[in-house]
C-alpha cells in the first residue's frame, strides 16, 4: 500500500483528502507537464528512475529541472502546480530562504523578466545542484551559501540523503556545522537596493517561528508578502499582516503594502 501511496502515509493521505489545492495540483499537472502521464506516475506513485529531467510549461517558456529523487518531484509539484508559493503580478524582488535546488526560485523567476532572487541555501551539493537548475538565469539571481537564523555565527546542520530535509540544530545520522546569519542583516541586504520585498518565503525545516520572531517588525513592515512552511495558521502574524493557510504554507499578506 506504501508503494500505491507513493510512500505517503495513510494518515498523512487521510489528512489532506479534503484539501482543494490537491485537485487543483491534479488538474495544474495536465496543463504543465508536456509528459503528464510521466509526472503523474512519479508524483503519485513514486515510480519511474532518477536523476531525471522533468519539462515544465511557465510564462518564460518550457523549463527542465533535474530532479534527483521522488522527493524532488513532490516539491516540484508542489511549487508549480499546486502552487504553494503562487503569485499574481511578478514579484520585482524576492528573498527566497531555504533555496533547496531552486525548484523555487526558478518558479519566481519565470514569472516575469523583471523578477530578482537573492537566495539563501547552507548545504553545498544543493546549491550546485540549484545553480544547474538555474542555468540561463544567472543575471537575475544571487546565491549564498548560509542558513539563516535568529543569530550569526556557525552551527550544526543536519543532512539528510534527499537533501529536502536538512535543519538546523538538530542531530542526526550525519551532522555538519555550516555558517548563520542573521535574518535581520539578510532583510537589511535586500532593502539596500531596493524599498521593498515583494516575496519573502522561508521553508527551512522548523525554524519559521524563530526567523520570524527574530526578525525586525520595522524590516517586516517593507515585506510585502511572506510564505512559511509547516507553521501553521495559529501562528501569531505579525503587525499589519493577515494570515491564511493552505497545505501547510502559511501566507502572510501585508495589508498596507497590498501583499
Amino acid at each position: 500500500m506504501s508503494r500505491l501511496l507513493g510512500d505517503r502515509s495513510l494518515q498523512l493521505v487521510a489528512r489532506n483528502i479534503a484539501e482543494p489545492a490537491h485537485y487543483r495540483a491534479l488538474v495544474n499537472m495536465a496543463r504543465r507537464y508536456p509528459r503528464p502521464l510521466d509526472a503523474y506516475s512519479r508524483y503519485l506513485f513514486g515510480r519511474r528512475s532518477y536523476p531525471t529531467r522533468v519539462a515544465v510549461r511557465t510564462p518564460s517558456g518550457l523549463v527542465r529541472p533535474t530532479l534527483w529523487s521522488f522527493h524532488d518531484m513532490l516539491t516540484l509539484n508542489e511549487i508549480f502546480c499546486r502552487e504553494d508559493y503562487g503569485v499574481g503580478e511578478p514579484p520585482p524582488l524576492v528573498v527566497d530562504v531555504g533555496s533547496n535546488i531552486g525548484l523555487s526560485a526558478l518558479y519566481f523567476l519565470t514569472r516575469g523578466p523583471a523578477v530578482r532572487c537573492r537566495l539563501y541555501e547552507p548545504v553545498a551539493r544543493n546549491v550546485e545542484r540549484l545553480r544547474r537548475n538555474l542555468e540561463g538565469f544567472e543575471e537575475r539571481y544571487a546565491i549564498e551559501q548560509v542558513a539563516v537564523a535568529d543569530f550569526d555565527g556557525e552551527a550544526r546542520f543536519r543532512l539528510d540523503p534527499f537533501g529536502r530535509y536538512g535543519a538546523l540544530n538538530q542531530d542526526g545520522d550525519e551532522v555538519t556545522t555550516v555558517p548563520c546569519r542573521h535574518i535581520d542583516g539578510v532583510l537589511e541586504d535586500a532593502l539596500a537596493v531596493a524599498d521593498t520585498i515583494a516575496l519573502l518565503k522561508v521553508d527551512v525545516e522548523g525554524y519559521e517561528s524563530a526567523l520570524l520572531a527574530a526578525a525586525r517588525p520595522d524590516l517586516l513592515a517593507r515585506v510585502a508578502l511572506i510564505y512559511l512552511e509547516g507553521v501553521g495558521a495559529d501562528l501569531p502574524a505579525p503587525d499589519g499582516f493577515v494570515a491564511s493557510e493552505s497545505c501547510e504554507t502559511v501566507r502572510l499578506h501585508n495589508v498596507e503594502l497590498g501583499g
